[in-house]
């Protein structure tokens, strides 16, 4: 178990990291949400280049070998998979931007909530992953969790589902890509978004940005939450299962909810408190056999 610690560790901290995620974005608050998003994708792209250029080039190698060594065909799929996936990993970046300074940050914490149940329903319909009726039954009960908090702020919700379609379908997209290495996937996408988004930065781009202030938070935006959690999920997927990461994740919007609740005084309604609990019982419910496993094998 001692082994394993280290890989529960950098997973707890990947997760840990992203919940804080909105104090850096809501201090930058004053800047419009896609002159953020412009940067921190400028900044990203060569950080992580940087990163793999220096200590994994051995796998950049090995994905261009596989990618020389696959038909035509395949490489037309790998590439409109990477593109889709681009797309929709910019627009999710985005909206989750817009919505932590322009929103709320409760609705960029609940997407993250149900970003993995709208995961599970889209692979049931897309990939035809089977699913058991008991999560059927837990994904039941967040979609009246969705239906409750609607009902409180339609609006919220809104933001909050979209947000967590594109990441979810974002998700999907990389699961079905299982030959390549997920950090130079995130390499080339991070360029694609870069390539993107130049026209845009280009025709609104009004004066270069210089303040400390600005370029501190980018910096540590691209750094600490960006490409650090990145390394840390990926070595933490080294020692533990993926699944494990799964339920580690959840600690995520946890995090979130407290820092919009006790650090930045958001008010909490008993409404929304009740929708996010039911939420959270879905959560569970969906991952009961997990969970079991985790509490068996701990008593061995």
């Amino acid at each position: 178990m001692k082994s394993k610690s280290r890989y529960l560790l950098a997973a707890f901290l990947s997760v840990a990291i992203w919940g804080f995620f909105s104090i850096p974005l809501r201090n930058l608050k004053a800047f419009p949400s896609e002159e953020i998003l412009y940067y921190r994708i400028f900044t990203s792209l060569i950080v992580i280049w940087v990163a793999i250029l220096l200590f994994r080039r051995k796998y950049l190698k090995k994905d261009l070998q596989y990618f020389q060594s696959v038909t035509t065909r395949e490489r037309k799929i790998i590439i409109w998979q990477i593109v889709g996936a681009t797309i929709l990993l910019t627009l999710n970046w985005y909206t989750f931007i817009y919505a932590v300074n322009n929103v709320s940050l409760k609705s960029a914490a609940f997407a993250y909530m149900v970003c993995p149940l709208i995961t599970a329903f889209g692979g049931f319909l897309i990939l035809k992953e089977e699913l058991s009726k008991i999560k059927l039954v837990s994904l039941g009960i967040a979609l009246l969790s969705i239906v409750l908090l609607a009902t409180g702020s339609f609006i919220e919700v809104v933001w909050s589902v979209v947000i967590a379609a594109l990441y979810a379908f974002y998700l999907i997209i990389q699961r079905k890509m299982q030959h390549l290495d997920k950090l130079n996937v995130l390499a080339i996408q991070i360029t694609l978004a870069v390539v993107m988004m130049l026209p845009f930065y280009l025709y609104h781009h009004e004066s270069f940005p210089v303040g400390v202030w600005f370029w501190s938070h980018i910096i540590i935006i691209a750094i600490v939450f960006t490409v650090i959690p990145l390394f840390l999920s990926l070595y933490a997927l080294i020692g533990i299962p993926s699944s494990t990461l799964g339920i580690i994740i959840y600690l995520n919007p946890i995090i979130a909810f407290a820092v919009a609740v006790l650090y930045f005084d958001e008010h909490i309604t008993t409404h929304q408190l009740l929708a996010y609990l039911l939420l959270l019982s879905a959560v569970f419910l969906f991952n009961w056999n997990l969970i079991k496993d985790i509490f068996t094998f701990n008593r061995k």
